[in-house]
């Protein structure tokens, strides 16, 4: 029976290998078998996907962050790219750029020493520097950005672990100290500061994938270009501590230059070590601007027909003023003297006569009229004075004022009074960026004229023709321009302790020694005021009024300005 029963289970055992013998069912289970393989290698990959981003996402992710950055680095910090910045020619001032950078991932890098030592020789770093950085233990230090082609070429053939090349894109000033307190700069965030970078900063911010608006100056490159040359000159000659020159077009107020002295390279703002650097002079601090302000005394005594400019008074060289006595510049006593003389002769006592025939209340009206007590609204962050000493009404203020001392001013609010006197008795609005480029569209700032008249056409006669002879009778023959006339007068005060940051009353022996002018004098093109800190020179008609002769008579011949009169 078991036999049978054996014979019977083998007879089975035929049977089953038979079945799977047979030809389609083989294939089939080979097909199944085939499916679960693949199936079976998709797993193993996936695993191997999975392992490789867990290593390179938790293990390791800040090193491969910190190489994605260091291979390009956006520091616009909008997610568009900031908009650029050119002078009124198209000259760039502000662009961006990418430069090719080296940094270390300290903690892949292996024999440090050696490596250490092979880019110092390729970089010319100290090696100490580099093995100082390599024992910080960090993922991401750049080494040294705008690397040159031999520089990468080296680095690529050396193959240092826990060396990269990678690229840093951000903001570029081509010009370097030019304009740099125009301009300004972007800080390590990003952020503009200073000049134009800083007031127009939401403007020129890039939105997500979108350019920022691109800004076009005023400011000629050439007139810029020329009044720097000629600030720095006048620091090697007159050892002067700082100054400034303003041009701008009267009857427009677009700003031609502003250039201030001394100056730095927007690249390397973070190597400045006095801030004050920074501010941009002509518009963020305030001086007693001397005689230059004799003018503006003289326009309001004309204009309310107190004088004329042949009235005459008697100068005995000192006015007595309650317990104060004004005295001239170096005492002198000039005798009987008109106005026009005194301009020409910049007599402070007869200045102070012209403001006593005008009365104290209207002197007051137009230095207000004249802007003295508001700010200039120019494009760019300024300051302004409130002049709070002076509109306390003593007496000594008033007399001292009329030429131009114990009263405060920026050198920009100086030029935009001049301004009602050269462009026919309006007040103009100075500003420095002309065009505003979004994508295709162009927006074209147009010039913002006061609509009150600060002094009649009349008034302007005479007083350009008072100023015209100072130039060529006065002591500032040297601002002349050979076949045009120029309208001009010359300013030296003296600078308070207080403005030189010392805890003293009263005046120090240093000078704001300037000039400012504007030509052809009866058909004004433009407006030059040259401002000089502490040159080393007696007065102005030394140190301000060479420089202004120089600029102007650059800008006559670059304009090729039709002469006045032949020579």
């Amino acid at each position: 029976m078991a036999w049978k029963i054996k014979l019977s289970g083998i007879s089975k055992v035929k049977e089953h290998v038979h079945v799977l013998c047979h030809p389609s069912l083989a294939a089939r289970v080979m097909e199944f078998w085939r499916i679960n393989l693949i199936l079976i290698i998709f797993i193993l990959c996936g695993l191997v996907v999975v392992r490789e981003l867990f290593f390179i996402q938790v293990i390791n992710g800040e090193y491969f962050k910190a190489l994605a950055q260091g291979q390009y680095i956006l520091k616009d910090g909008a997610g568009g790219e900031r908009g650029e910045i050119f002078f009124a020619k198209g000259e760039p001032l502000a662009i961006n750029k990418d430069w090719p950078l080296v940094f270390l991932s300290s903690v892949q890098a292996k024999e440090r020493e050696k490596t250490a030592n092979i880019l110092a020789d390729i970089l010319q770093i100290d090696k100490n520097l580099i093995l100082e950085k390599l024992q910080e233990e960090s993922l991401y230090t750049v080494l040294k950005t705008g690397l040159q082609d031999e520089e990468i070429k080296r680095i690529e053939e050396a193959n240092l672990t826990g060396v990269h090349l990678g690229k840093e894109s951000g903001r570029y000033y081509p010009q370097e100290t030019l304009a740099s307190k125009v301009v300004g700069f972007l800080d390590k965030d990003g952020k503009g500061q200073y000049g134009l970078e800083e007031y127009y900063d939401e403007t020129l911010q890039g939105k997500k994938k979108t350019k920022g608006s691109d800004l076009i100056l005023t400011i000629d490159y050439s007139i810029q270009f020329q009044a720097e040359r000629l600030l720095k000159t006048a620091g090697e000659s007159l050892k002067i501590e700082g100054g400034e020159i303003i041009v701008m077009e009267p009857h427009t107020g677009k700003i031609l230059a502003l250039a201030d002295f001394p100056n730095f390279d927007s690249n390397k703002y973070s190597e400045v070590v006095d801030m004050d650097v920074f501010q941009n002079s002509a518009v963020q601090k305030i001086f007693e601007p001397g005689s230059v302000f004799k003018p503006l005394t003289m326009a309001g005594a004309l204009e309310e027909q107190k004088i004329t400019p042949q009235t005459s008074y008697v100068d005995n060289g000192q006015v007595k003023i309650g317990g104060y006595t004004v005295y001239n510049y170096g005492k002198r006593v000039w005798g009987q003297r008109t106005m026009t003389e005194v301009l020409e002769k910049s007599i402070n006592t007869g200045a102070v006569f012209a403001e006593s025939q005008l009365g104290h209340n209207l002197f007051l009206k137009y230095v207000e009229r004249f802007g003295v007590f508001e700010p200039t609204g120019v494009d760019i962050s300024e300051t302004y004075s409130e002049n709070k000493e002076f509109k306390k009404g003593y007496e000594i203020n008033f007399a001292t004022a009329s030429f131009g001392q114990g009263i405060e001013m920026t050198p920009l609010q100086l030029v935009r009074a001049y301004s009602g006197i050269a462009n026919g008795g309006k007040l103009i609005k100075p500003y420095i960026v002309d065009k505003i480029k979004n994508s295709d569209i162009v927006t074209q700032k147009q010039p913002q004229i006061e609509e009150t008249t600060v002094i009649s056409q009349k008034t302007i006669s005479q007083l350009t023709s008072m100023m015209v002879s100072v130039v060529e009778n006065g002591y500032t023959k040297s601002a002349k321009v050979p076949g045009y006339y120029v309208a001009g007068k010359t300013g030296t005060a003296q600078i308070s302790y207080a403005a030189l940051k010392i805890n003293k009353k009263g005046y120090s022996d240093k000078t704001w020694q300037s000039f400012i002018g504007f030509a052809p004098a009866f058909n004004p093109r433009f407006l030059i005021l040259i401002k000089l800190d502490n040159p080393q020179a007696k007065t102005a008609e030394y140190s301000a009024v060479p420089i202004f002769h120089d600029l102007a008579k650059y800008i006559v011949d670059y304009w090729q300005i039709p002469p006045d009169y032949e020579l």
